[in-house]
């Protein structure tokens, strides 16, 4: 048997890497193509222009899928108790998800099938809702996970769940979809500076730097509104040592919910403030950017701020992944809630192997797409 040249604390701490890495990459990867279906109602005025924006994201949408389901595969595979919790208490949520993203794809079919204009109406408003949607309840999702899920293991580890759908649109969530919805919008457009022409340009530039100014300001208020702790915004924390070589047991440790806790990280690591700046100037840079109609820049400016607001989530909780509101002790952690040993090294080898060809198949794809789309 190949020997383990990595020991189980590291290989945790690299999956958690990862996984950041792999949602990164589906946020920057598919993100602009929501983002152009989010605006494709609001900067095409007529059919040809419509046409335009959907070309523009129509061969490589499904390849952006990919990440997606990296993402998802990953999570079952290296967090499995975080990924049967995940689902299982944002079960609704990602059903409607899901439904969004396949009617999305079914939307860019069907919609040419008749030259009806109420029937492309009609698809249309299908494409915008598989656009909005996915981004809107992405961050909603998000929220939820910063205010903890309301699940707990008994002593023989069964999960257990409580609270609804409605339950999950509390004010902080909220909050997240919109800056969700902003970041993704923002780089759709971004997107759409260097794939379209004219009057369909101009609107889109106007378009995300709107997006960008809002995100950047949601983003920094949802920061402030964190530090202050109002409206039990609270974070959690560890309050017994434990051991990250140890196999994994949530329910080996003991947690405790404290104001501003969420924010103890960049206390310890001051480092780790470049995250949450990366978030806001990439957003600032991003709006100037299309303002000035400085094309590459604005995509490479959005994509920062993506992966700035990203990383500043997984930051801030680590090295908690999925806290429990309902019995904080329950909560799931890096070191607590990962594959066996063994596990984890046989799936980096597979990354090693695969990444860089997903890498290269997709640099290959949008090198042959390139240049602008036109009727």
């Amino acid at each position: 048997m190949m020997p383990i040249l990595l020991d189980y604390e590291t290989l945790r701490l690299i999956w958690w890497v990862l996984l950041g890495v792999l949602l990164i990459g589906f946020a920057v990867m598919d993100g602009f193509d929501l983002g152009v279906a989010t605006l494709l109602p609001f900067i095409a005025k007529n059919d040809d222009e419509r046409r335009v924006l959907l070309n523009t994201i129509g061969p490589v949408w499904e390849g952006n899928q990919v990440w997606f389901i990296l993402g998802g595969g990953a999570l079952f595979a290296a967090w499995p108790a975080v990924y049967a919790v995940a689902f299982s208490g944002l079960y609704l949520a990602m059903l409607a998800v899901l439904g969004a993203l396949i009617l999305r794809p079914v939307g860019f079919k069907y919609r040419s099938k008749l030259l009806s204009p109420t029937w492309r109406k009609w698809w249309d408003r299908v494409i915008f809702l598989g656009g909005f949607l996915p981004a809107l309840l992405f961050g909603v999702a998000t929220g939820n996970v910063l205010l903890g899920l309301p699940f707990r293991f008994d002593g023989d580890m069964r999960l257990s769940l409580e609270g609804g759908l409605f339950s999950l649109l509390t004010p902080l969530p909220l909050v997240a979809g919109l800056i969700s919805v902003g970041m993704l919008v923002m780089h759709g457009a971004a997107f759409l500076q260097f794939k379209t022409t004219g009057i369909v340009r101009n609107r889109a530039a106007k378009a995300g730097q709107w997006a960008a100014i809002l995100s950047a300001l949601l983003f920094t208020a949802t920061g402030l509104w964190m530090l202050s702790g109002y409206w039990g915004l609270d974070g959690y924390q560890i309050t017994q040592a434990i051991d990250p070589q140890a196999a994994s047991n949530p329910l080996a440790k003991t947690v405790g919910r404290e104001m501003g806790a969420w924010l103890g990280n960049y206390q310890l690591h001051p480092w780790m403030m470049a995250a949450p700046i990366v978030g806001i100037l990439g957003s600032l840079l991003a709006a100037m950017a299309l303002w000035r109609r400085f094309v590459w820049l604005g995509f490479i400016c959005s994509g920062l701020a993506i992966a700035g607001i990203i990383g500043t989530v997984g930051l801030s909780m680590f090295p908690f992944i999925l806290p429990s509101s309902l019995d904080p002790a329950s909560s799931l952690l890096v070191w607590d809630a990962s594959s066996s040993h063994l596990t984890l090294w046989w799936m980096l080898i597979a990354v090693v192997v695969f990444l860089p060809i997903v890498l290269t198949y997709t640099a290959w794809v949008f090198r042959v797409l390139r240049g602008p789309v036109t009727i």
